[in-house]
């Protein structure tokens, strides 16, 4: 036997044994993947989140940042001003990403969450339901996001009525985090719970998980690759079989899993691998040349201005405006400090103190006011910039039910390009002065090794909706079929390799 025959033995052995597990996981993949097009994991995103919240007053509101928070700037102690239980409250953030939450009337510590204020705060979110408090969890199916740890043990609120589920309240700073209705916990059993095999899941940061899933997206790369080699090796392109067919299979299901495999298997190939890539295995997609210094960019003010101290003041010019804030944000950029303004429906609106301390309110950063700033993110300089009015092929916006669905990238946004090793590309959303994403080479690689072969998610197709939608499913459909084909054929041969299958034959 030569080397070459055995190597296509090998081919063929490792197919057929691989498949016959790995053809399971992939039917099971397709079919959660269809359902993740139209239901994505729980999430609370920012407009369910600032939606039910009251609008901040500017009389009797607040007591000052200043005499809270013991000269540090109000920027600097990550300062908001929000509602908790339906009453103005500061949410203080320091360095060690740690929460604590004041009295906004008079600036005292709130007391422990309980219980009953947890009820509070879901009340403000669903006040048609009927509630009831379902105990404390530290992490359940729902919650293995990194972004809670700042806020647990979670409180799990149930909501029955017309729109029955569970809404996640904070024990530490008493706000909703989470929120997963009842449909949507019922189609993600075979949705996204079920597509990234979180039942095998139990805390955030898991590598016995990560590397499962790893190990099988590898195996079935494996599968598929080897599959459409062996499937190109058996077809006749030139001439055919005795039988008259181009395929040497006569029996049915074998038939149809090399037909169908054949018109199927480079979409199969590349969406299992880019599967594979989600995974970012060993690293690889890792920044190499370290990450933006952010807080260089933001700077560290030393003494906010007086107008920028006045809550009250803010929230009556913003109303002059026609702007109804239901969030405050202390903000800084190049040491300048400001205040970012969220409504109920996400817009934003940047409020800067001037030199003779009138305030101004606009929507969005001019470019050259952030490029000093931007100078100071890397130790190189960028060596382009542009600005953008359209979402271009690395930053856009996806709906909101994809995995990262829920983070907000505003336009206008300007782009930076740095001379950097790494080549980082860094955008800013102008609408809020902060940096919304920072991308060096191998995350852009990644780009386009998982997310769009994994999810056609170009502006361009994107913008196409259902035919989009609909091209995903046939494709679906079409990898669903060599799976299933294949779930039978290999349980076949397993049969007959059993032992109690050979017992009984004799």
């Amino acid at each position: 036997m030569t080397i070459r025959t055995r190597a296509k033995r090998l081919v063929y052995l490792v197919h057929r044994w691989t498949g016959v597990a790995g053809c399971v996981l992939m039917a099971l993949w397709f079919i959660s993947g269809v359902v993740m097009l139209y239901v994505g994991y729980p999430k609370l995103t920012p407009w369910e989140r600032l939606g039910p919240l009251p609008a901040l007053a500017a009389t009797d509101c607040c007591t000052p940042p200043d005499a809270i928070l013991d000269d540090v700037s109000p920027s600097a102690a990550g300062l908001v001003l929000t509602s908790v239980g339906g009453e103005p409250s500061y949410v203080l953030r320091d360095a060690r990403n740690r929460l604590r939450v004041l009295v906004a009337a008079d600036g005292a510590p709130r007391q422990p969450v309980t219980p009953e204020r947890a009820l509070a705060e879901a009340r403000v979110f669903a006040p048609t339901a009927t509630l009831r408090h379902a105990g404390e969890i530290h992490e359940d199916r729902w919650t293995h996001s990194r972004g809670l740890d700042a806020h647990r043990p979670l409180h799990r609120i149930q909501l029955g009525g017309d729109s029955p589920g569970l809404l996640y309240i904070s024990s530490t700073t008493g706000q909703a985090v989470m929120d997963a209705p009842l449909a949507q916990q019922r189609w993600n059993y075979v949705g996204a719970w079920l597509h990234w095999l979180y039942m095998f899941r139990d805390r955030p940061v898991d590598p016995a998980w990560s590397w499962l899933v790893i190990a099988l997206s590898a195996m079935c790369t494996v599968t598929a690759v080897t599959g459409m080699t062996v499937g190109l090796w058996r077809w006749r392109f030139r001439g055919r079989y005795k039988s008259g067919a181009r395929t040497p299979y006569q029996e049915g299901w074998m038939r149809w899993h090399h037909i169908i495999g054949l018109a199927f298997s480079a979409f199969v190939c590349t969406w299992i691998f880019s599967g594979l890539m989600s995974m970012n295995p060993l690293d690889i997609f890792s920044p190499a040349h370290g990450r933006p210094d952010v807080a260089a960019y933001r700077g560290y003010p030393a003494v906010a201005a007086d107008a920028l101290k006045q809550p009250a003041r803010i929230i009556h010019t913003l109303e002059q405006t026609g702007f109804s804030p239901v969030e405050l944000h202390w903000r800084s950029l190049g040491s300048e400090e400001y205040v970012l303004a969220y409504d109920a429906s996400v817009r934003t609106r940047v409020v800067r103190a001037d030199m003779d301390d009138t305030l101004s309110v606009t929507d969005a950063w001019q470019p050259g006011a952030v490029m000093s700033a931007a100078q100071r993110l890397f130790a190189f300089p960028p060596a382009a910039s542009r600005m953008l009015t359209e979402y271009d092929i690395y930053y856009y916006q996806r709906h909101p039910e994809a995995m990262n669905g829920a983070r907000l990238l505003g336009l206008p946004a300007l782009r930076l390009d740095y001379e950097d090793a790494g080549g980082a590309r860094v955008y800013i959303d102008l609408r809020t002065g902060e940096v919304a994403m920072s991308l060096d080479r191998s995350q852009r690689a990644s780009r386009w090794l998982f997310y769009f072969l994994h999810s056609w998610d170009t502006p361009a197709l994107l913008r196409m909706g259902p035919a989009r939608d609909l091209a995903i499913i046939a494709l679906s459909v079409g990898g669903l079929a060599i799976s299933l084909t294949g779930v039978v054929i290999g349980w076949r041969r397993l049969r007959g390799k059993l032992p109690w299958r050979q017992r009984i034959g004799r």
